[in-house]
């Protein structure tokens, strides 16, 4: 299991969650059936999936640095 892979597919589906719900809020005015207070809540759970994502990215890079040094004693 590679969790940086893993993670890499969390971020863009975290920035395709944030992207349509930036559009649907964008088209609002222009369409009565967008929840505003729905389409914000989204917006806010996708910056959360990608900062846990980024999260484990950086846990992930500092796992094999520690691996590195550990070999390199």
């Amino acid at each position: 299991m590679d969790p940086i892979a893993t993670a890499r597919y969390g971020l863009m589906a975290a920035s395709n969650r944030f992207e349509t719900a930036a559009t649907r809020i964008v088209s609002a005015p222009s369409d009565p059936g967008v929840d505003l207070g729905t389409e914000f809540v989204e917006v806010i759970q996708a910056k959360h999936a990608f900062s846990a994502n980024l999260s484990v990215i950086r846990y992930a890079q500092d796992m094999w640095d520690s691996l590195l040094a550990i070999q390199s004693r």
